[in-house]
């Protein structure tokens, strides 16, 4: 029986999907569609399902990796300061929205005190403010918004809905209870958290280039995390998806290749995940829940609480997005189920909650979490954003530099120039958007942004002086470091230590060499270098939408000739049947015109 109900499970999960594309279900989060599908498998209404013990299990694992990977998805980078923006950041908004919701809940809360149906504030407080992490990001993913401000924001609002409430429930079930040490002893897990960070942070890079197919050590490690501070969130009694995610952001700070969340997203979302949600809808009995008056009368009244305490959203996503895009992220941070069970849980562990209330916010939470979703679809119009341009820094202004950065200017780069010469600075300012730092120091090239950039050009004539800025710009985590390096002295092993750091490095001698070899080997290299209408374009492959693609199914591909693919450090000579992985280098030829739009949709994060 045990391995029918498993079967019948891991067939819906199967079904459900081919299922909404075939009917063009879009307006329905595909994890919505899996808690239905439960219900009617389930105790509710078919009983076709029951929660068997290895089901149990893969259920909970199913919510660790979920929480896991949503730890993954928090783009830290959004915590730090926005120069020429005068819009409020994601991060910012996010910590002002979540101030609301608490603020709100706790006053909801008062009021069920006051009208007699509820008494313990503090918990209800707890249970208002949580917000179904999981759910949203599957409803942020269908629709491609994980890399943008509004995605983000609704990411960062949901974390803290999921975060805050399970450290407040820790406290307050050592108030109320009588385990206080874990109130204390919940430190420890934070700082185990950073004793791994420290602690994998170097070697991880190493596994990277010892790996293979048959060890998959980025696997292994993200498992090893996972089950560390899970173990350790359960030992000091607080709630083990708390350990999941603390995990799942320490594996983000180890900055793990593409491929490697690519393998835990598929691993998750293709096999742990539908099982979790598909089982939570499986063990609602919703004939018990009904069968009581006094639920059915206290359900209302808890279904206007989980959305009045999120009406605050509203003015507040107003500052930063249209009145449309606002409410529907409202509706959407309003979906509630993935905590509130196990908070429930511990509720009527204290004795202070009943079953007939907890029965009430159960059904509640499963209305919230069907028609929350949906309206958010409903309401969501995707924004026009301007082009994001790729921001390029030369540190160093010569006559080599400037004609580079006037062409490139009037592209899709966002070029900015930084040179500790006046006499430099006076000549070329007028030439380019040219900054004269105070002084050639990291504290003057900090304070200057000039780390602050996608790509990094280090064009100093002093290779020792680009030496010094690649050191610096390490430091700076800066994602791409171009360095000119004329001298190439065997006795000097700095060219080497740049090239295995992952800093490019350019010479001109040898660009010469390269360029008068092509214009020889293929007349027509320089031809299309020179032309205004089309040229070559390298676009990386970030979006996963279009992982597993074969090139012939590009929907650009009529646009575009793909001439070669860079992956791990190979060059692959595409054919129509090649698949796309993440991460993929794409060069290719093709109208200029034509590039914005497919960059858009390639290099777009989900």
């Amino acid at each position: 029986m045990e391995s029918i109900s498993l079967l019948i499970v891991l067939f819906a999960a199967l079904v459900i999907p081919l299922t909404m594309a075939k009917l063009r279900i879009t307006s329905t989060p595909t994890a919505v569609a899996e808690i239905v599908v439960g219900i009617l498998l389930g105790k509710s209404l078919l009983g076709w399902v029951t929660a068997t013990a290895v089901l149990t299990q893969l259920r909970k694992l199913g919510v660790i990796v979920l929480i896991f990977l949503s730890g993954m998805e928090i783009d830290f980078s959004l915590f730090k300061p926005t120069k020429n923006d005068d819009r409020i950041g994601p991060a910012k908004l996010a910590l002002l929205g979540y101030a609301s919701i608490v603020a709100l809940s706790a006053g909801f809360s008062a009021l069920l005190a006051w009208w007699g149906l509820y008494d313990h504030i503090g918990f209800a407080t707890i249970i208002f403010s949580t917000v179904a992490l999981g759910v949203v990001i599957a409803a942020l993913k269908e629709k491609e918004l994980l890399s943008k401000p509004f995605g983000q924001t609704m990411l960062l609002l949901a974390a803290l809905g999921e975060i805050v409430p399970l450290i407040a429930l820790t406290v307050y079930a050592s108030l109320v209870g009588s385990a206080s040490r874990s109130v204390w002893w919940l430190l420890l897990i934070f700082l185990a958290a950073i004793v791994l960070l420290l602690r994998f942070r170097k070697p991880y890079q190493w596994f990277a280039k010892i790996d293979k197919s048959t060890t998959q050590l980025d696997i292994r490690l993200a498992f090893f995390l996972i089950i560390t501070l899970v173990t350790i969130a359960e030992s000091v009694g607080a709630e083990n998806i708390l350990g999941a995610f603390l995990a799942g952001m320490v594996m983000k700070l180890l900055r793990p290749r593409e491929e490697t969340q690519d393998k835990l997203t598929s691993l998750g979302y293709g096999f742990f995940i539908p099982i979790f949600f598909i089982m939570t809808g499986a063990n609602i009995d919703l004939h018990a829940l009904l069968a009581d008056r006094q639920s059915l009368a206290l359900i209302p009244v808890l279904l206007v609480g989980f959305l009045v305490a999120k009406l605050g959203l509203v003015p507040l996503l107003r500052l930063r997005f249209r009145q449309h895009n606002a409410l529907a992220g409202t509706f959407l941070i309003a979906t509630t189920i993935t905590l509130v069970i196990p908070t429930l849980t511990v509720g009527k562990t204290l004795g202070i909650i009943t079953v007939q209330q907890s029965g009430a916010f159960t059904l509640a939470a499963i209305i919230t979490c069907v028609t929350a979703p949906i309206l958010f679809n409903r309401f969501y119009v995707a924004e026009k954003e301007p082009l994001k341009k790729t921001r390029v820094h030369f540190i160093g202004v010569n006559l080599l530099t400037i004609p580079i950065a006037q062409q490139l200017s009037r592209g899709l780069y966002d070029i900015t120039m930084y040179t500790d010469d006046p006499e430099k600075y006076t000549t070329y300012n007028s030439e380019a958007n040219v900054r004269l730092l105070r002084q050639f120091s990291e504290g003057a090239l900090r304070e200057a942004g000039a780390f602050d950039t996608d790509i990094l050009m280090l064009a100093y004539f002093d290779h020792a002086k680009n030496y010094q800025l690649a050191q610096w710009a390490i430091g700076a985590q800066v994602p791409r470091i171009i360095a000119r390096f004329e001298a190439k002295n065997v006795a000097d092993g700095q060219y080497d230590e740049l090239a295995a750091q992952g800093v490019e490095i350019f010479n001109t001698f040898d660009a010469n060499i390269s360029l008068l070899r092509s214009l020889i080997e293929s007349p027509s290299t320089l031809k299309i270098l020179d032309d205004t209408e089309s040229g070559i374009f390298e676009i990386t492959v970030l979006n996963r939408r279009f992982t597993g693609m074969e090139v012939k199914n590009l929907p650009f591909i009529d646009a575009i000739t793909i001439s070669q693919i860079f992956r791990e450090n190979h060059f692959i000579a595409p054919h129509g049947d090649t698949q796309i992985h993440l991460g993929d280098h794409l060069i290719f030829t093709g109208n200029k015109q034509a590039v914005a739009d497919i960059r858009r949709q390639m290099e777009t994060r989900n």
